[in-house]
């Protein structure tokens, strides 16, 4: 990294930071076992995964993706809708893997983080009640019984990355496990519902699509909290509390 100009804060909060250097970024992150579980997931993963550079805990160097970001939430992608449908492919590929060793969370466990996140919502007054309440109700219908697949577990669109109509990589596996297959694509596809159609095309599969919905407003409930306690605002245009009145 000699003659760097540039050190480039990419993301940063109490838990984690990364940082770019050059084509390499340096993630930091106080609980390391989240990094093994980053590092054994893009081991195993069979669809591509930035390169590990070397790892000196509490940092992990990975190389820079070539490409740029399928999209961002909040912002209108201008990715072809091959690109989306590609990406829906290597969502594919990844849950036809062999499991990670990693056990996700269960129906059981979502079931009562909606609760506790709902009643925070409610009591806080961060939301109108019968805003959540609704949401609550199209949340719960994913709290049925799945078929664990390889899930990535985090698949916002910003950890996708193209060049052209082609996925480069994806980045950011500290959530990969076995889970729920319709959680990754709603992930995927949180706030750009325009492009659902194009991933489960070329997801090959039939899908849930109310199911992939409802994930959206579970998503959505469950992460607030966390966003507005790290420095994020769900508020924005296109984001969270966006997706939730849309429901």
């Amino acid at each position: 990294m000699a003659g760097v100009e540039e050190v480039r804060v990419v993301v940063a909060h109490r838990d984690c930071a990364t940082l770019r250097v050059g084509d390499v970024f340096l993630k930091i992150d106080a609980d390391q076992n989240r990094t093994d579980v980053e590092v054994e997931a893009m081991a195993m993963a069979p669809i591509p995964t930035p390169q590990i550079l070397w790892r000196k805990p509490p940092v992990l160097a990975l190389a820079a993706l070539p490409g740029r970001a399928l999209g961002r939430l909040g912002e209108a992608s201008t990715a072809s809708p091959s690109a989306w449908a590609a990406a829906g492919a290597a969502v594919r590929m990844l849950h036809d893997a062999p499991l990670p060793p990693r056990a996700g969370r269960s129906a059981a466990d979502f079931a009562s983080r909606l609760g506790a996140e709902c009643e925070w919502l409610v009591t806080t007054g961060a939301l109108p009640v019968d805003l959540v309440e609704r949401n609550r109700r199209i949340a719960e219908t994913v709290l049925r019984p799945w078929k664990p697949v390889f899930v990535h577990g985090d698949l916002q669109v910003a950890h996708v990355f193209v060049d052209g109509d082609e996925i480069t990589g994806v980045i950011d596996w500290s959530e990969a496990a076995r889970g729920d297959a319709l959680f990754d694509l709603a992930t995927l596809t949180l706030g750009h519902g325009e492009h659902l159609a194009d991933v489960v095309a070329g997801y090959g599969s039939d899908v849930d699509l109310d199911l992939i919905r409802a994930w959206w407003s579970m998503r959505s409930l469950l992460a607030i909290r966390w966003l507005v306690e790290h420095g994020f605002d769900p508020s924005l245009p296109g984001c969270e509390i966006d997706v939730l009145k849309s429901a």
